[in-house]
């Protein structure tokens, strides 16, 4: 009888939820018949330019000021500058340091930390990929993006750990640390290059700082989560010895949260390693600078070439904090002052060989046989293929059938019909002020100018997401309900959440050329694995009572998909969505890099040619754009609740 109660319940809830969304949808029709008459007054349904604010001036205005007082003013040659300067001396100095330990040093010291964490099978896989990137002849860009990351990682984790800390013991800063957090996680990275070029300009200093802002919230919020999940009753035996505040922090709290604390550590490594690699744009130098610089004259060769030491660098990186993180210490013998103590005289014994730096004679260049290789593609793969077409044809009829329809269909509806469907999808998901919040931030695009450019990045979303949930419910449906299928596809998802975002470009530039169809084939290949991975847990996790019951009621495989176990995993197939569309808008943004146009080309051109206005406007859109689409995909915590 409780398990009829429960299924009761169940097909309750749609009609009420129902009749929820009708009367909403009556109302916003009721408010949209009201205004309509003042629609109407701004003509053709394009957004209205009485409406349109113009920054260019302004910001020009500001970009110059900076510009002509950088070298003067006191805020920047005492408080920027300081910053800057410290910046500076800090990477050298990592740098340096990995330069004088040299290629077998650095390995040496790899493998040593990886047998500590994970045991010799990882050791040996570090030292194999750090020997990989000098083969490829990449050692020098390596040792160069190392040393930005050990500077951004190490301040990402005193910024997040603190703000973490804070957020963990005071219920009013985690309420205010909350809404700054999810707008920091929502921003794709090229957002956060704009703000620190215009104070730091093009460099290092501006690209640490940048990867900082980007990678610093993970660590905040998993600090924050940990120092709130620990466990009441040994809080409350610490405190009953005497402990004061201070003493449960570091005895009882910090301990009890120590997971929590590696897994941000591995998540803000990830996203450091990440942004790193889009810093090139600005200067950053590395591997990000030898893949940005290939794919501007699409040379998928020399990208290739320097995108599997950022792979394989992530890889090591993942999976050495991984294991940190779930406490598979291996080797309790290797200590630091060993560790320590073998690279240096590894590090010396070579010196003192002569060989510190990478020898030339063992560099195995792989441009020209992939270029070639991609030269046969382009002759033989790209069109004219019997039956099934060419990659090439394949793009193309994405664009045209595609691509090309929902773009014009989005700029051909009236700009107070846009804004009506976010608020009724908002809403419909969520509450008025979820509305309010997706109706402003879609608004504030028109309003700065860019309203066209950014429906045709939304049309590259809408289309990349679609292909993305499909591929990725059925994939994620699949793996759930195999475990062959799931064990087949752990390690390949798992390489695929550790790649750079601009590593994924490379394939679909072999592959496709440039245009706006790569753009969005390489954000689908990104958000893919999240997808996957959301869908099968939350399948997974489903009430096993239920999925009892509907065999006992004789329901077919098929059955129980669709009747038990796609609606009560509901939540999770949203989140999916969810992180979709966040991870997919991220990596159209990138492609603006290989031809996706739109607002990505405007932040590009803006960083490149040293246009801050027409940059900064087209990343602050990309900001609104993004709270928008977060907005209207996330369900709020009490509407969620109400759904479960």
């Amino acid at each position: 009888m409780a398990t009829l109660t429960v299924f009761t319940s169940r097909t309750d809830t749609p009609r009420l939820l129902k009749s929820r969304a009708a009367g909403k949808l009556l109302l916003l029709g009721l408010l949209t018949a009201v205004l309509l008459p003042l629609f109407n007054r701004w003509g053709d349904g394009t957004w209205p330019r009485e409406l349109t604010v113009h920054l260019s001036k302004p910001l020009t205005t500001a970009s110059d000021w900076v510009m002509d007082n950088r070298d003067s003013h006191p805020l920047f040659l005492y408080f920027f500058g300081y910053i800057s300067n410290a910046v500076v001396l800090s990477v050298r100095a990592v740098y340096l340091t990995l330069l004088a330990a040299g290629w077998a040093g650095v390995t040496a010291f790899g493998a040593l930390l990886a047998w500590r964490f994970a045991g010799p099978r990882l050791a040996a896989g570090t030292a194999t990929a750090f020997l990989a990137c000098g083969a490829l002849g990449m050692w020098v860009p390596t040792m160069q993006t190392l040393a930005l990351m050990v500077v951004a990682v190490l301040v990402s984790v005193i910024v997040g750990a603190f703000l973490g800390l804070a957020a963990g013991l005071s219920d009013r800063l985690d309420r205010a640390l909350r809404p700054v957090l999810d707008t920091m996680q929502v921003l794709p990275a090229f957002a956060y290059l704009l703000p620190v070029v215009l104070v730091f300009g093009i460099g290092v200093p501006a690209a640490v700082l940048a990867t900082v802002v980007y990678a610093a919230p993970p660590m905040a919020r998993l600090t924050a989560l940990g120092l709130r999940g620990a466990d009441p009753e040994v809080l409350e035996a610490v405190e009953s010895l005497g402990a004061t505040r201070r003493q449960r922090l570091l005895t009882a709290r910090i301990p009890l949260a120590r997971r929590e604390l590696l897994l941000g550590l591995n998540q803000t490594i990830m996203m450091a390693l990440s942004m790193a690699v889009i810093a090139a744009v600005i200067g950053a130098g590395g591997l990000g600078d030898r893949v940005y610089q290939a794919l501007a004259s699409v040379d998928v060769g020399a990208a290739l070439a320097a995108g599997i030491p950022l792979v394989l660098l992530a890889v090591v990186l993942d999976r050495v904090t991984a294991a940190a993180g779930n406490g598979e210490t291996r080797s309790r013998t290797i200590g630091w002052p060993y560790a320590l103590a073998v690279t240096a005289a590894v590090a010396l014994a070579v010196r003192l060989l002569g060989a510190p730096d990478w020898p030339a004679g063992w560099v195995l260049g792989i441009a020209e046989p992939v270029n070639r290789a991609v030269d046969w593609m382009t002759g033989h793969l790209y069109s004219g293929v019997p039956v099934v077409g060419g990659t090439a044809d394949w793009a193309g009829h994405f664009t045209t059938w595609v691509l090309d329809p929902v773009r014009d269909g989005l700029q051909w509806l009236p700009w107070w019909s846009v804004l009506l469907v976010v608020a009724a999808l908002a809403w419909l998901i969520g509450t008025w002020r979820t509305a309010l919040t997706a109706v402003l931030a879609m608004a504030a695009i028109g309003v700065l100018g860019v309203w066209e450019p950014s429906l045709d990045t939304l049309s590259q979303v809408l289309a990349a997401v679609a292909v993305t949930l499909v591929l990725g419910i059925a994939t994620g449906i699949a793996a759930a309900r195999s475990d062959r299928v799931e064990r087949a596809l752990r390690p390949v998802l798992d390489v695929f959440q550790t790649m750079p975002q601009f590593v994924y470009l490379i394939p679909v530039v072999a592959l496709f050329g440039v245009g706006r169809a790569p753009a969005v084939a390489a954000a689908v290949v990104y958000a893919l694995p999240a997808v996957v991975r959301i869908t099968a847990q939350g399948l997974r996790q489903v009430d096993q009572a239920a999925l009892e019951s509907a065999r006992s009621l004789g329901a077919t495989g098929r059955q129980q998909l669709w009747q038990v176990q796609l609606p009560l995993a509901r939540r999770s197939l949203l989140l999916a969505v969810n992180q979709g569309v966040v991870l997919v808008l991220a990596v159209v943004i990138i492609g603006g890099l290989v031809g996706g146009g739109a607002l990505g080309y405007d932040v590009a051109f803006g960083l490149a040619q040293g246009d801050l206005a027409t940059g900064l406007v087209a990343g602050a859109a990309i900001v609104c754009l993004g709270l928008m689409l977060d907005r209207v995909t996330q369900p709020t915590e009490r509407r969620a609740k109400k759904g479960a």
